[in-house]
């Protein structure tokens, strides 16, 4: 391509030093254009939510806590939560990959894996209504973390505008960081999905029950640094949903 370009600035007898400039700068402006920084880091997470019908929901649950290390023998669980707000008969489940390669690898031996399949799957399939999965990278500022304690912890949702992190990150970023830096409450994590509705990003909070929670929220509407923050990344915002979720007996966040 280099080689073209010189042979065509030669035949037309422009200054090729000039020329490969304009060039150069041309290439730099549309990488202003980018939707947001290179995902370097190859782990994935894949969030799963599956509907049970609701006079299932106490054998399911039972079903899953006694059979569900068969299942974690395979890859690495971050949690398990049933809806308590926001929805019900749901639970929610996410699950970390190294790589896209490494959940094939998984999900091949979870096919062949018999005690899987005859003491789980076929007899949990039939309590399910619907289930729905997304991938979703932590953004780059951001890292897993495991509350000291149990508690309950809430998921919230955010649709932006289309555009990718280019176009919403930094007030995001600095109106979840506002959040935290107040104490109101704690992070998790913060997930960007990747397959899924896109330009939409989970975060995962913790708090020490329901109240605490609803204290905090209070709180943090009163709180000019929150609602400065905050008034400043809605502008990219299309819609928010928050649920309330408690962990599992089994879940390794708890």
């Amino acid at each position: 391509m280099m080689c073209t370009l010189r042979a065509l600035f030669l035949k037309w007898k422009l200054p090729v030093a000039s020329a490969w400039s304009d060039v150069t700068r041309s290439v730099q402006a549309k990488a202003t254009f980018a939707t947001g920084p290179r995902q370097h880091d190859t782990t994935l997470y894949e969030f799963r939510t599956y509907s049970i019908k609701p006079s299932m929901m106490n054998k399911f649950m039972q079903l899953t806590k006694e059979n569900f290390h068969l299942r974690t023998a395979h890859s690495e669980m971050v949690g398990y939560w049933t809806y308590e707000l926001g929805g019900l008969n749901k639970v929610f489940h996410i699950w970390k990959y190294d790589s896209f390669a490494h959940r094939s690898a998984v999900r091949s031996k979870l096919a062949q894996d018999k005690l899987w399949q005859e003491n789980y799957i076929s007899k949990a399939s039939p309590m399910i209504d619907n289930q729905e999965n997304e991938i979703a990278y932590l953004v780059p500022w951001c890292k897993l973390q495991k509350p000291e304690k149990e508690g309950v912890y809430e998921m919230v949702s955010f649709q932006f505008k289309p555009g990718g992190p280019a176009v919403w990150g930094e007030s995001f970023q600095a109106a979840i960081s506002t959040h935290v830096n107040t104490g109101y409450t704690k992070l998790v994590g913060v997930f960007n999905v990747e397959y899924g509705l896109l330009n939409q990003v989970h975060v995962l909070w913790w708090n020490e029950n329901p109240d605490t929670r609803a204290a905090g929220r209070h709180w943090a509407h009163e709180d000019p640094r929150v609602v400065a923050a905050v008034r400043e990344s809605a502008r990219s915002l299309d819609s928010q949903r928050n649920l309330l979720l408690i962990p599992a007996p089994f879940s390794p966040l708890k």
